[in-house]
């Protein structure tokens, strides 16, 4: 129990890259969005990106989106 407590989220020290060029994700910018992507083309969680919580939402929703238009493959077969 007292290990919950004690177990705390730290804040990156790194800024977040879309904070700093005063950009959004946009589904059309598909060099942006591999920010947001492993090797295998999966969806990356904010701690290996270094995003913030706002821009890694917008994110998500921007990859989704560009994969529906076919901007983006949903896998990469490796």
């Amino acid at each position: 129990m007292k290990q919950s407590l004690d177990r705390r989220i730290r804040k990156s020290n790194k800024p977040c890259p879309f904070c700093e060029t005063k950009k959004e994700p946009d589904y059309k910018d598909v060099k942006a969005l591999e920010i947001g992507l492993s090797p295998k083309k999966r969806i990356v969680s904010r701690r290996y990106t270094g995003v913030c919580q706002k821009h890694q939402r917008r994110l998500t929703s921007a990859i989704k989106q560009a994969r529906h238009l076919a901007l983006l493959p949903f896998v990469d077969r490796v």
